[in-house]
């Protein structure tokens, strides 16, 4: 049985709504199939820039009144981007929820982009950058990106180059959005205790005066992985390393089981297979742990530590070590049984948050079509083998296939 409701309006937009009855808060939020995959060379970082000019004015709205709008009533307006989604969210008390929904969609449709505002927040967007830039353990994450996706647009940073947001104009968002927004590839979004049928007319009040917009737009698909090993030196006082490689894309079947896998071997539980392995039992790291990324046409793993320069071969060392034995060594059953009971506790209580819940379902509508529920994904869970794991760790995590980022202390 589906906990989620789901109303197409004439235009495309779908709408999907999950009601819970025991909070206050409604979450709601567009999801658009739109990222920084989707720029062209000279247009890097230009949909970030987007995010932050959906706040900077509309046709009936100033900034000033934009911000002011759910803040007074003690809500919250957001947004983000990804490499093949920008979201504009908010949170308010579930009195204030219309307002909130009217709001978004003065944003999401009716931006008109000041050239002041541009030149304003460029700046702020600089500092951001600058900012980043003085964080290497996140610096190193999102330039490995470039090292495994060297030459094609998942490899470039959201945030653009400093060249590319210094020279953006008004005309530039107007041609960005007229070639990638669809109503069919958007959806509105939202986890609150209001009945489906309210949000379903808000939604034809609100919405069903957008035209059907269709665009037919193509992704270049990533192709030709080749190894890369790269070292920098940075004006930093610790090393900092990230290691993986492409991995399965969202719709392969593999998908969860290699999740668990990553999971088990550098998920957020201190009792992960390199926290035990690299800070436990030798103390070089603070910080060690896995992630693994989809996109529509792949994937990626990526693991991350920082170490003292002259252990940073040794650090590496102990994590190709850990990688060798899940290619060498089933898990027994034990093992296998905690791992999963492990993940299925984590998924739990990440659902917990509605506000997370609710950007997951309008996601997986883009990119599924459909929503797993918990039980769902529980059951895949469920069935997998150590053998199924064996042979993920032999296809994913060879040495000889990984790439491998280090900044170092000049």
């Amino acid at each position: 049985m589906l906990d989620y409701h789901i109303h197409i309006l004439a235009n495309g937009i779908r709408i999907v709504h999950k009601q819970v009855l025991h909070t206050k808060i409604a979450h709601s939020g567009f999801i658009l199939d739109i990222g920084s995959r989707d720029e062209l060379p000279e247009e890097l970082g230009l949909a970030h820039f987007w995010e932050h000019m959906a706040f900077k004015g509309t046709t009936k709205r100033k900034s000033f009144h934009i911000l002011n709008r759910l803040e007074t009533v003690g809500g919250e307006l957001n947004a983000y981007t990804t490499k093949e989604k920008l979201c504009l969210y908010s949170s308010v008390l579930d009195k204030h929820f219309e307002k909130s929904f009217e709001l978004l969609t003065d944003i999401t449709f009716h931006s008109i982009f000041p050239e002041k505002e541009i030149e304003k927040e460029r700046g702020v967007i600089l500092e951001e950058m600058a900012m980043y830039l003085d964080t290497p353990e996140e610096a190193i994450v999102d330039e490995f990106d470039n090292v495994v996706y060297r030459n094609h647009p998942l490899g470039n940073n959201i945030l653009g180059t400093k060249e590319s947001v210094s020279g953006f104009k008004k005309h530039d968002f107007l041609d960005f959005i007229s070639r990638n927004l669809s109503t069919d590839a958007l959806v509105f979004c939202s986890v609150s205790n209001l009945p489906f049928k309210k949000v379903v007319q808000l939604a034809e009040k609100y919405l069903s005066e957008i035209p059907v917009i269709t665009k037919q737009r193509e992704r270049q698909p990533f192709t030709g992985y080749t190894p890369h090993a790269v070292t920098l030196e940075k004006p930093i006082s610790q090393a900092h390393c990230v290691l993986g490689g492409p991995a399965y894309a969202l719709n392969d079947e593999r998908r969860i089981p290699f999740f668990l896998l990553v999971n088990l071997l550098g998920g957020p539980g201190m009792n992960s297979r390199l926290n035990l392995a690299v800070r436990e039992k030798h103390g070089l790291v603070y910080t060690i742990d896995a992630n693994y990324a989809t996109y529509i046409d792949t994937g990626l793993l990526s693991i991350y530590f920082g170490t003292e320069k002259k252990q940073l071969n040794r650090t590496t060392s102990l994590v190709l070590k850990e990688l060798k034995k899940l290619r060498e060594k089933p898990l027994g059953s034990l093992q296998l049984h905690t791992a999963k009971e492990q993940l299925m506790g984590q998924l739990a209580m990440a659902e917990e948050s509605n506000i997370g819940l609710m950007m997951m379902m309008g996601k997986s509508i883009l990119d599924q079509e459909k929503v797993d529920t918990l039980n769902e994904i529980f059951d895949q869970i469920k069935i997998i083998t150590a053998t199924n794991l064996l042979d993920i760790a032999n296809d994913t995590l060879r040495e000889e296939q990984l790439s491998f980022l280090n900044y170092v202390p000049a």
